[in-house]
């Protein structure tokens, strides 16, 4: 049995307590919320926290809510509450593509849109989504709030741009009329991490033609979105030969390495592919 190194624990009732907090403990105090991606790395002593700041009260993070042109996310929002949300369904198909394929419905009950996106696991499905949806981290410290893309965001593996005394608080989407959004995984067996997987948003202009559009790869070494196969799309009308352009430069952009779950020209096929259906589904639901 794998047991976790000892620690001292506290547990914050709002944001300021949790940042008095971890300013208090310095950097040897990691924040847990649902704890599917901390726990395990403690047991396996890959992560050796001295104080763990438990924010599962930060209740004031917990919401959903629709804001003139944005969307507003709170980080403590559970991944079953993002899969369940009829608006965010009607706004961003894309979320539902995603939570239905990350994990089993006990992680989903659990985890946090924050603790994904802080983990910052290369293999993690809803950073992928958030780059394509152009979202914006909401990141509150000692010295107040700051406002980052998801691009100035991820860091690189495993590494953000939220400070150790810092906590993200928010996500927020912006909406854009005529749009549309999706997501598609292949997986060894379901609720695994991904072999490839990938996610598109696409905005229409009126005559039809695409306006804007981002393509982002999951777990095949793909840092923010491909800007080579978006150029191709933009200001065309959506038809099937653009779509395997796409794939074709998305694959070519992708870096994956050979492991366990498949050789390197399997996962470049995967992306190319992928890419495809998943410009092919947003294009559907944004007309």
């Amino acid at each position: 049995m794998q047991i976790p190194a000892p620690f001292d624990y506290a547990r914050a009732t709002t944001v300021a307590d949790a940042l008095a907090l971890l300013e208090r403990h310095g950097p040897e105090s990691r924040v847990i919320a649902g704890g599917h991606s901390l726990l395990p790395m403690m047991k396996l002593r890959l992560a050796r926290p001295e104080w763990l700041i438990d924010i599962n009260d930060l209740f004031e993070l917990d919401f959903i809510l629709r804001d003139g042109n944005q969307l507003r996310v709170g980080a403590m929002t559970r991944h079953a509450t993002l899969l369940e949300s009829a608006e965010i369904a009607g706004l961003f198909p894309i979320f539902a593509d995603a939570e239905r394929v990350i994990a089993d419905p006990v992680v989903r009950n659990r985890g946090t849109i924050g603790g994904s996106l802080c983990q910052g696991d290369p293999a993690e499905d809803l950073s992928t989504v958030c780059d394509v949806l152009r979202g914006e981290a909401v990141i509150q410290g000692p010295g107040g709030e700051r406002i980052l893309a998801m691009s100035e965001f991820h860091k690189g593996p495993y590494e953000t741009a939220v400070g150790q005394n810092e906590l993200l608080c928010e996500i927020r989407f912006p909406i854009r009329p005529r749009s549309g959004s999706a997501y598609e995984k292949v997986e060894r067996r379901v609720g695994d991490w991904a072999i490839v997987a990938a996610g598109a948003a696409v905005s229409l202009a009126e005559d039809g033609t695409i306006d804007d559009v981002a393509i982002g790869l999951t777990a095949v070494g793909v840092e923010g979105t491909i800007a080579p196969a978006e150029t191709v799309l933009r200001g065309e009308k959506p038809r099937e030969e653009l779509f395997v352009e796409a794939g074709r430069l998305a694959a070519l952009a992708s870096n994956p390495v050979a492991d366990q779950r498949g050789p390197i020209e399997y996962k470049r096929h995967l992306s190319d592919e992928l890419t495809r259906r998943v410009l092919r589904r947003a294009c559907e639901r944004a007309a």
